[in-house]
């Protein structure tokens, strides 16, 4: 009953940041100072790479229940205030590298630009909360059902999607959405060779 949704921003990076390249004087331009070339590259980079990252959304349905059990002397457990609830709501997995943590360096006789990419991580794991639908499906006499166990129900599930996600390959593909808008923005006639490594 998922809905499951990968959107890649890739065309909408690279009309973003192309124009905004176009906007500014010597963006990925080469200077007589290897340093202060790379650290302006590494401000352009850390900016596309924010936006770079791969978002995954979908729509889910659970079920959470709870309900007691008491034990009578020679009575075998009974289960009371049983309540069940579907719980319908959305939520998104967005995966990513931390731009902060990247590097690059520049040299300038031979015109090579490496860029160092800290592999692809999940950034976050949201599951909209505000404007879940919650209906009854079982609701016993004097059940009092805990809003809080409904978050816990959801957390659960959040942390199961994200583990299946990873499992499934999102990180690489993340990765791999990152090396392409960054190889297609910084490949220009200013550098002889570019180089996207990962760690």
């Amino acid at each position: 009953m998922k809905k499951l949704v990968v959107i890649l921003f890739f065309v909408l990076v690279i009309g973003a940041a192309a124009g905004y390249a176009f906007s500014q004087t010597n963006l990925f331009g080469v200077t007589t100072d290897s340093s202060s070339d790379a650290s302006l590259v590494q401000d352009q980079i850390v900016k596309i790479a924010e936006l770079a990252s791969l978002e995954y959304e979908y729509s889910n349905v659970i079920v959470s229940e709870t309900g007691k059990n008491i034990s009578l002397p020679g009575v075998s457990d009974i289960k009371f205030a049983e309540a069940i609830r579907l719980i319908e709501y959305d939520g998104y997995i967005k995966a990513g590298s931390k731009a902060s943590e990247i590097e690059t360096s520049y040299n300038d006789s031979t015109k090579r630009l490496v860029v160092r990419v800290p592999k692809a991580e999940i950034l976050e794991n949201v599951a909209d909360t505000q404007n879940m639908e919650i209906r009854d499906i079982k609701d016993e006499l004097f059940s009092d059902y805990p809003s809080q166990k409904i978050i816990e129900d959801i957390n659960i599930e959040k942390e199961k999607l994200e583990k299946e996600k990873i499992e499934q390959g999102f990180l690489e593909e993340a990765d791999k959405n990152t090396e392409e808008i960054l190889t297609a923005l910084l490949e220009t006639p200013a550098y002889n060779e570019v180089i996207i490594e990962f760690y």
